[in-house]
């Protein structure tokens, strides 16, 4: 009886294992850890009645929030919300981290209301996206003096940067961009910061996304410039396609967005790296002649195009640090990727550092803070522009984990001789999504049981163990074997890395590759939609504010 049960069972269980190998796969983040999360914003009134009153007049609107960008310093993360629907109170918020450590807090104003008056174009930001805090304790901030977005899109203010110091939050400095380094097209969101020999040796560089430019700003001289039109601005023709989160859709106009910056070079200056967003190509270009003002017009041959990252490998923001490690989200994946620039950019040498197919989708942004943690935002944005956000789901969320614990195990952790096809990892093809109607309800793939997590005590949070992301691409890349280190001359040791880019005739810099001549350092030298947020300080709960 027992043996004629066991045959019954037999059948069903080898069905079960079928349907399971069958389904879709589905991946939740192992790496990194949620710190913070909403359904949707909401804002630190100074008290219950401003708050209701801004909630009757429309001055904020909580369902019309979408965060964008994210820094850290010290005690305060950084959160950016850009005035794309009625109803945001403040762009540029932070959450001390000191009086919230984990939940949905209420976000700040930085530096205060009154800075975050849209419209208000002297002494306020109208809107920012994605921001920078250097080494020198400065927060940049690019003001797009913009509110609305796509054929709603008002200009009540021009393009400005805003630099404020951390220890006193005040504003230091205030520049307005010229009109000769903007054009009607122009739609900036992402900024890169370098700082070279000292704090006052500080340049900032903005991506043109729609008007297809790359503008320097130099802080010593309180002075910016345009390199415009470069091939290497626009998208890729092929490129336009997105599908996530059930949505098709394509962003076929997107041009250079998401740029990274690497350590400096022995020839004194950084490689920046940049990407259209619709793209999977990655580009760079040596500093060298970003700080040249004269080489606006005669610079096509500095920049140089590396390698594809392999399909579905679009991708927003990018950070570098100051070991060499590229952070990218990919936001066709679910996931953020790595490379490290010691390395050629090759699909077989960017890694997967973790990926989750809820808590990912579209990682808006990506930064890497003083203490090498990394912080990850997502915001599930097609949802937001395309389709509409289940506000009784989560849909927001800030992630964090150390740099050193996201790279273990990729063939971007160096320290553990990962360097050669056995630890590498390509991005997997995914199957094309069909075209029609919005499949986005809510129904996003279920995380894993498994994940572990993490208390925001004062005790440290435990290393997760190692896991395998992605299959390891089979194909051979060289016949030398790269998986230890050997000893050079007068007894130090090499990393076979570097031996295994000799042997591919590659010459790169521990930094990073050297891709650009060796130089000494320069000498010093319509309406329509939107309310008029100009008039937003008339409304009662802000003038109640600023009384006094």
């Amino acid at each position: 009886m027992l043996f004629q049960d066991n045959r019954g069972i037999l059948p069903l269980l080898l069905a079960c294992l079928l349907l399971a190998l069958s389904a879709p796969p589905s991946w939740a983040a192992y790496k990194l850890q949620e710190r913070y999360s909403w359904n949707q914003l909401d804002f630190a009134f100074p008290n219950a009645r401003l708050k209701e009153q801004a909630l009757a007049s429309g001055d904020y609107v909580p369902q019309n929030g979408l965060p964008v960008g994210v820094e850290h310093f010290g005690n305060r993360l950084f959160v950016t919300v850009p005035r794309w629907r009625d109803g945001i109170p403040a762009t540029l918020t932070y959450i001390n981290m000191d009086h919230s450590l984990t939940g949905s807090p209420e976000l700040i104003p930085y530096p205060d209301w009154r800075a975050n008056t849209a419209g208000d174009c002297a002494n306020s930001i109208t809107t920012a996206y994605r921001i920078k805090v250097d080494e020198c304790g400065r927060l940049w901030v690019l003001d797009t003096g913009t509110v609305g977005i796509g054929n709603t899109t008002r200009n009540p203010c021009p393009y400005a940067v805003n630099v404020f110091d951390l220890t006193t939050d005040t504003r230091i400095r205030r520049y307005e961009l010229p009109a000769v380094d903007t054009n009607p097209n122009t739609f900036i969101a992402n900024i890169a910061v370098d700082i070279g020999k000292n704090c006052d040796d500080a340049y900032a560089y903005f991506a043109d996304e729609l008007g297809y430019g790359l503008i320097a700003y130099s802080w010593e001289l309180n002075k910016s410039w345009r390199f415009s039109a470069h091939s290497y601005f626009f998208p890729d023709p092929l490129r336009g396609d997105f599908n996530i989160a059930g949505i098709n859709f394509q962003w076929g106009e997107e041009g250079i967005f998401g740029m990274s910056l690497s350590p400096i070079r022995s020839d004194g200056f950084r490689t920046l790296y940049f990407s259209p967003l619709a793209s999977h190509r990655q580009f760079a270009v040596s500093t060298r002649i970003l700080r040249d003002e004269t080489r606006t017009e005669d610079s096509y041959h500095d920049f140089v195009a590396l390698d594809e990252r392999g399909p579905n490998a679009h991708t927003t923001s990018r950070v570098m640090s100051d070991d060499g490690v590229e952070l990218f989200n990919l936001i066709d994946q679910n996931a953020v990727g790595c490379w490290h620039s010691s390395m050629p950019y090759s699909p077989q040498f960017h890694g997967i550092v973790d990926r989750d197919d809820v808590g990912l989708v579209f990682p808006a942004d990506v930064k890497i803070d003083e203490n090498k943690n990394v912080w990850v935002l997502s915001d599930r944005m097609p949802v937001f522009l395309l389709s509409d956000l289940d506000y009784a789901d989560t849909n927001f969320r800030i992630y964090t984990a150390p740099l050193s614990t996201l790279v273990e195990n990729t063939v971007c952790d160096l320290r553990n001789n990962a360097y050669g096809p056995p630890n590498t990892v390509s991005i997997p093809k995914q199957p094309a999504l069909p075209i029609g109607p919005p499949l986005y309800t809510k129904q996003y793939r279920p995380a894993l049981p498994l994940k572990p997590q993490t208390s925001w005590g004062p005790s440290p949070p435990p290393s997760p163990p190692s896991r395998t992301y992605l299959p390891a691409n089979p194909g051979p890349v060289s016949s030398v074997s790269v998986s230890t280190n050997t000893v050079g001359p007068a007894g130090v040791e090499v990393p076979k890395a570097y031996i295994f880019n000799q042997h591919n005739g590659i010459n790169y810099e521990t930094s990073g590759p050297h891709l650009f001549p060796t130089h000494q350092p320069m000498s010093p030298v319509q309406d329509g939609g939107l309310k008029t947020y100009v008039n937003a300080r008339q409304s009662g709960w802000w003038h109640h504010q600023h009384q006094g």
